[in-house]
C-alpha cells in the first residue's frame, strides 16, 4: 500500500511539471486569416526551438482563448502582444520583418 501511495505521489508531482516545463507544442500551429496583409501562421515549433514555453506568453501577454485578444499592428508596434518580443532585441523586429509572419 505504501509503494502504491508513493508511486501516486511521484506521478502526480511529475505530471504537475509537464505543463510548465514543456515548450510550446512543436507540432502546433495557429492560423490567423483576417489580416489584409495575408494570413499569419503561429508556429509552436519555431518558438519552442527558440526556447519559449507556453507560460512565457500565456496568460500574461495573450489570453488563453483563441480570438480573445484583438491584436493590431499598432499594438504590436507599441510593444504589446507579439511586439513584446518581436522588437529587434529579443526577436526580429515586427516593423521590418512583415513577410516573416504574413503570407499572401
Amino acid at each position: 500500500m505504501k509503494k502504491l501511495l508513493m508511486l501516486a505521489i511521484i506521478l502526480t508531482f511529475a505530471l504537475s511539471f509537464i505543463g510548465t516545463s514543456m515548450a510550446v507544442p512543436p507540432g502546433k500551429t495557429v492560423e490567423f486569416t483576417k489580416s489584409p496583409m495575408g494570413k499569419v501562421v503561429f508556429s509552436g515549433k519555431i518558438h519552442a526551438d527558440a526556447g519559449k514555453k507556453c507560460t512565457d506568453c500565456h496568460p500574461k501577454i495573450f489570453k488563453m482563448k483563441k480570438g480573445a485578444d484583438k491584436v493590431t499592428m499598432k499594438d504590436i508596434y507599441a510593444g504589446k502582444f507579439c511586439g513584446t518580443c518581436h522588437d529587434g532585441k529579443i526577436a526580429f523586429n515586427a516593423k521590418t520583418g512583415c513577410m516573416k509572419c504574413h503570407k499572401k
